[in-house]
């Protein structure tokens, strides 16, 4: 299995670079840094770079080190877009080619105009240029619909953080300039990419009218996107792919004989609401790029790979999560069954619409025996890997989490008449515990607190209010860690209804214990990433995944891939770059090659 044939040429690149003396090494990589030179020259001494990746990461490294006045300074040496040095045609030739590539040299006059308000009133505001890197996630050019938009939103970011946003742009247009400089492709990470925007064709009635992508458990989107997802299985490859009785999608790549073991892996296909692209797909399509490059090149492992796109994780059209894992473990309750979505339809009636027999759903419990482990490849959810400038870390452990809805009861009363010492103010107190969790999982450190829905039912702008309902979502690294930080959380809930007269009900709504990666497992994507050339980072995961499922019946272990625009998910704007799916596939396939270098793995025979 090789993933780098279509990069022969660009090693060697690399390797002159490594090899060359200072000046000719400078240029090489003439004009990688708008007018800035210095970037490149700073990492000379750290050569020889292992891979592209490795310089890659030194290049941002020694941007995001420099003082803020050398940060500025490439800020201010890039061209506005559409601006006067386009139209004065004195762009650098990196340029030129970037505005052409998204239509930026054929503007319509009206669009020139939007255009020019929007430098004026950036550059206005934050003191440097608009930095946006206009050839993409995949290195193809934005659109200008995308571009404006962007500018527009960007404009009210804090100036802070709209720096690093500018940084993290100028490190994006870097990498694309590299590759070209080394004729290096991300061809797999492409083919991912493409497979991504391609699913994404597939959203719930109601939210297709506005361009959301929404694809909620068993609807007909999403019974589009498992047939997808299985023809295109096949296509890669796999031995076997079908839906299962609870609608998971699952491909077999046979190992040497059908005795051998198997490797699970996978992740979720459906979405929240107005999501992503990559949130639990890309756990889907790097492992199925392994597969189609093992099937191409008619290599067999020493194991079987079973990939699992789980029909269910986010809990968004009924109440219960996790559907599809739990069924593969057998803990899916039949108590479920009877949940009914926002339309009255029980998740038994949406089953047998859908052709699903849920009688069959304990015969795809699977045993533990038959498997060696689960792996699941997944974008990070948040900042950390995106200001690390790393494209790639390792989850320690998935955080253990609780959830809470909690219901204060006061008096209602008029607001010009009732003197402030004697109001019962459900929402004041409300209020004052939403500090309390801010406050009191900020000092662990590694802990969240989250009141995410917080209403004032049949409120009024008059009236004290008089109940209160809210949500709690408490994350920590290890379930001890939650335990200490709910039971603050309860007792200042007690103590602060207490005091201001109220009642309250506190009702447990979800609990999940950490799932902490397996040592081994872990090691080995470790050993994955070392190997190319990437720094090792290791990192928690605040979100759940399927993987928390799977941890209750094998060793498990994660692979994070870096966001784009600050690390969002759960939003449109989630996104990730085809190099670093390329890196994630690379990641996927060496540590593939482990497994089927070590003993006893290379049997045939089931452990």
């Amino acid at each position: 299995m090789n993933l780098h044939s279509q990069n022969a040429a660009a090693l060697p690149l690399l390797q002159s670079f490594n090899n060359a003396p200072a000046e000719q090494a400078l240029a090489m990589l003439h004009g990688l840094y708008e007018h800035s030179p210095w970037v490149v020259q700073d990492v000379l001494p750290l050569r020889p770079f292992k891979s592209i990746a490795h310089l890659k990461y030194a290049l941002a490294n020694a941007v995001s080190n420099a003082s803020r006045e050398a940060q500025l300074q490439l800020l201010r040496a890039h061209p506005e877009l559409a601006g006067k040095a386009m139209q004065n045609q004195t762009l650098t030739a990196e340029s030129t080619h970037e505005q052409k590539s998204a239509g930026l040299t054929h503007c319509t006059a009206e669009e020139l105009q939007t255009i020019a308000q929007l430098n004026q009133q950036y550059s206005s505001r934050f003191g440097f240029p608009f930095i946006l890197a206009i050839r993409g996630p995949r290195g193809t050019g934005l659109g200008k619909r995308d571009i404006l938009s962007t500018f527009a939103r960007r404009l009210h970011n804090p100036l802070e953080f709209e720096l690093q946003e500018c940084l993290r742009n100028v490190h994006r247009i870097a990498e694309i300039r590299l590759n070209d400089k080394l004729g290096y492709t991300p061809v797999i990470g492409h083919q991912i990419w493409d497979w991504h925007e391609e699913l994404a064709h597939h959203t719930d009635a109601g939210y297709a009218e506005g361009g959301q992508l929404t694809v909620t458990y068993l609807t007909e989107a999403h019974l589009a996107c498992a047939r997808q997802i299985q023809s295109d299985m096949l296509l890669c490859g796999c031995d076997e792919a079908f839906i299962d009785a609870v609608g998971n999608v699952v491909g077999r790549y046979h190992g040497q004989n059908t005795n051998s073991p198997m490797l699970m892996t996978g992740s979720h296909f459906d979405t929240v609401r107005n999501a992503g692209k990559y949130d639990g797909r890309l756990g889907i399509y790097v492992p199925l790029a392994c597969i189609q490059a093992l099937s191409q090149a008619g290599q067999r492992l020493p194991y079987g790979l079973e990939l699992i796109a789980f029909a269910e994780e986010e809990g968004q059209r009924y109440k219960a999560t996790f559907l599809g894992s739990s069924a593969i473990t057998g803990h899916f309750q039949n108590a479920w069954l009877e949940q009914r979505d926002a339309d009255g339809i029980s998740i038994r009636k949406a089953m047998e619409q859908a052709g699903l027999k849920v009688e069959n759903i304990p015969t795809i419990k699977r045993r533990a025996k038959d498997y060696l482990g689960f792996v699941e490849v997944h974008i990070e959810q948040g900042p950390v890997l995106n200001e690390l400038n790393l494209p790639l870390g390792i989850v320690t452990s998935i955080n253990a989490s609780a959830r809470y809805t909690l219901e204060i009861t006061g008096m209602a009363s008029h607001a010009g008449t009732t003197p402030m010492n004697r109001r019962r103010d459900a929402a004041a107190a409300a209020a004052e515990i939403t500090l309390f969790v801010e406050q009191r999982a900020t000092a662990d450190g590694d802990s969240v607190g989250t009141v995410g829905m917080l209403q004032v039912p049949n409120g009024s702008v008059n009236v004290v209010p008089g109940r209160c309902q809210m949500s709690l979502d408490l994350r920590a690294p290890s379930n001890a860690q939650r335990d200490a930080l709910l039971a603050d959380v309860q007792q200042a809930i007690a103590t602060i209804c207490s005091r201001r007269g109220l009642q309250y009900t506190l009702t447990p709504s979800m609990q999940a214990s950490a799932a902490p990666s397996a040592p081994e497992w872990q090691q080995r994507w470790e050993q994955a990433v070392a190997t190319l050339g990437i720094p090792v980072h290791r990192l928690p995961s605040g979100a759940g995944h399927d993987a928390m499922q799977i941890h209750t019946l094998l060793p498990q272990a994660m692979l994070f891939v870096r966001g784009q625009n600050s690390g969002i998910s759960h939003n449109p704007l989630e996104s990730t770059t085809s190099d670093d799916m390329q890196l994630a596939a690379e990641s996927f396939a060496l540590l593939l090659q482990q497994l089927a270098t070590e003993h006893p793995l290379s049997t045939s025979s089931k452990p």
